[in-house]
């Protein structure tokens, strides 16, 4: 009996420890699981809903509705803002010549160019002049090039950016990955990595209407291609000079009036007028940094509408108002995706 209660004590005390054991366990896991369950919810909502990606992403109260334009889509950040505010209309939908921001944001990435320096030449040859006049027969946006010419990596991201040379694109695709196709395949690499989740690029030039995104999307990669010195110093710049096409003009007409310092037009049928663009405005009395996007505006001169939309949804955003600005005349030409 001496030997058999402390035995009996001590399985019993065995046996209390394994409940408490196993209720605990049991607690860990109703937790886990409740956890998982709201995380799985979360990234179900956010892949079936873009509008509500849009959303989720404004910090405080929403923008009021008139900000936005009134057809389309658009978004924005501001300096000092870490999300995006988006109008509700966020969808999936072609975006032309913006495409261009990807290709020159990974060709920096991948072929960083110094500051004052011009980088490495890319050689032309024949099958980038035949390309050239394939495209050009097609209406695309090209620049001339003979067989032969030399580029530096500078001058090719001015002829890509400013007159939106589409065979230019090309060009850089293949110099940078040895195939658009794998190119292509990096920009969207780099998509899923910068949390674009409605975005699909199928070319490096954006006249393919298969090449979709949404504003919101678009104004996280502009905003990422801003940091970058040449690229922000280029889409800044006017007019360039290359060695065969001569002058070529910014199709941003808007540049350097009412604050906007950049940043790439676009327009295709499908895809209407669109502008991706950063302009530096005072609102509450601070310099203030506004990143945005329009995509899908109508009109007769797609491009021309896009840019009198972001300038008209910066009025409103800052509380100005002022007189729209015209695009060119001499840039109102019928080429597609500039």
């Amino acid at each position: 009996m001496t030997y058999r209660e402390p035995a009996r004590t001590t399985i019993r005390r065995i046996r209390i420890r394994r409940i408490r054991v196993a209720g605990l366990l049991v607690v860990i896991a109703a937790i886990a699981a409740a956890l998982g369950y709201r995380l799985l919810a979360s990234s179900s909502s956010t892949a079936a809903s873009p509008i509500d990606v849009a959303r989720r992403g404004a910090v405080g109260e929403p923008l009021p509705s008139t900000v936005w334009p009134a057809y389309g889509q658009a978004a924005l950040v501001k300096t000092g803002q870490s999300q995006i505010q988006a109008s509700p209309n966020q969808h999936a939908a072609a975006i032309a010549s913006v495409a261009k921001v990807m290709t020159a944001y990974l060709v920096l990435r991948h072929h960083p160019l110094p500051r004052g320096h011009d980088g490495p030449t890319i050689t032309l040859t024949d099958a980038d002049v035949a390309d050239t006049e394939h495209r050009r027969g097609q209406h695309e946006s090209v620049v001339s090039i003979a067989v032969g010419e030399q580029l530096t990596e500078r001058q090719a991201l001015q002829a890509l950016l400013l007159p939106s040379a589409n065979n230019i694109a090309a060009v850089l695709a293949r110099w940078d990955a040895g195939s658009a196709d794998r190119f292509v395949a990096r920009m969207n690499a780099a998509a899923r990595s910068l949390g674009m989740t409605h975005t699909r690029y199928t070319d490096p030039s954006g006249f393919d209407d298969a090449t979709v995104s949404t504003a919101a999307d678009q104004v996280r990669l502009v905003d990422r291609a801003m940091r970058l010195p040449v690229f922000a110093s280029i889409v800044a710049t006017p007019s360039a000079t290359l060695p065969v096409a001569g002058t070529v003009h910014n199709t941003n007409t808007l540049l350097g009036r009412d604050g906007f310092v950049g940043v790439k037009t676009g327009s295709t049928a499908a895809a209407g007028g669109c502008f991706a663009f950063r302009a530096i405005r005072r609102i509450d009395g601070k310099r203030t940094a506004i990143t945005g996007v329009v995509l899908g505006q109508p009109g007769h001169d797609q491009i021309a509408a896009g840019l009198a939309a972001a300038d008209a949804m910066v009025d409103r955003l800052t509380g100005h108002s002022r007189r729209r600005v015209p695009a060119m005349p001499h840039l109102r030409q019928p080429t597609l995706a500039p």
